[in-house]
């Protein structure tokens, strides 16, 4: 797994204050994208045990409320194991801490990767230029749905996540 950046004390990919891994990797390759440099699935850093030390040190802050899987897109097939193994391990070592996940998967397609299952949150679709709107909350155009995960394979049917 690769990964371009950790944003921290971030307020606008999920909600409370957020540490924010920015993968490398996407197929999707949604003209307008915000992020076009994490495309390349060999760009960026290794996710190695620095980055790892660093995103935990942010995560261990009580005023830290979780990390948000972005990019790139954390569902590419190079980063699903990756995003598992470290969605499994902050739910072991911040039981109280929530895991948003960013993909331009739609949730059909998706819902059965464990990556999707660990998550709380996924905010799934690509990004589409023409229903594009500014003002939306938690995500860049009006098709892509913000899903409560833990809701939602509870009931066993779609649940959107209140904004």
């Amino acid at each position: 797994m690769r990964y371009h950046n950790i944003t921290k004390d971030d307020m606008k990919n999920g909600d409370g204050l957020r540490a924010v891994l920015w993968l490398a990797g996407c197929e999707h390759a949604c003209p307008g994208c915000h992020n076009p440099v994490t495309w390349d699935a060999a760009g960026g850093l290794p996710f190695d045990q620095a980055a790892r030390d660093e995103l935990f040190a942010e995560l261990s802050k009580d005023y830290v409320a979780g990390v948000t899987f972005s990019g790139g897109d954390p569902l590419h097939p190079q980063n699903r194991d990756g995003v598992a193994a470290l969605s499994r391990e902050i739910r072991a070592r911040f039981p109280g801490k929530t895991i948003w996940l960013y993909t331009g998967y739609l949730w059909e397609a998706c819902r059965g990767l464990e990556a999707v299952r660990l998550a709380d949150v996924l905010v799934d679709g690509p990004f589409l230029r023409e229903q594009a709107v500014s003002t939306l909350h938690w995500r860049g155009s009006a098709n892509q749905r913000i899903i409560d995960v833990r809701r939602t394979l509870a009931e066993n049917q779609l649940v959107l996540h209140a904004e």
